[in-house]
């Protein structure tokens, strides 16, 4: 039975495996096998992105209130699904934080209904 091959590059330490992931052809597209990774965060890493790739959200909102910072840093508290990303940025651009803001702080609850939170990454 043939196989269908994806090619990763795995981004979960400094080494950038190239990772040969097969796949079954057909409906259900299983793992057949991970090939290429030094470690088992590279299989584990190749086996989640060609089946459920999750991202982490960096990035910045204005704070107003006197802050002495104008933007803080945001990130979302856990992985969302890739194809929420720009769910998540589109819910980000109205949003702002009142000052004092701390690390650690949530800036919005369960943002674009991704079940994470985005919280601030430093004081401002």
């Amino acid at each position: 039975m043939e196989n269908k091959q994806q090619v990763l590059t795995c981004i979960r330490c400094p080494r950038g495996c190239q990772v040969t992931v097969s796949l079954a052809l057909g409906a259900d597209g299983a793992v057949v096998s991970v090939v290429g990774n030094s470690c088992k965060r590279g299989e584990a890493y190749a086996r989640a992105e060609v089946t459920n790739p999750v991202r982490t959200v960096t990035t910045t909102v204005p704070v107003s209130g006197g802050a002495t910072e104008k933007m803080v840093s945001v990130k979302t508290s856990r992985e969302v699904p890739k194809d929420k990303v720009f769910d998540v940025m589109a819910a980000v651009m109205g949003l702002s934080a009142v000052s004092p803001v701390r690390i650690g702080d949530v800036i919005c609850e369960n943002i674009a209904g991704t079940g994470a939170d985005l919280i601030a990454t430093k004081d401002a």
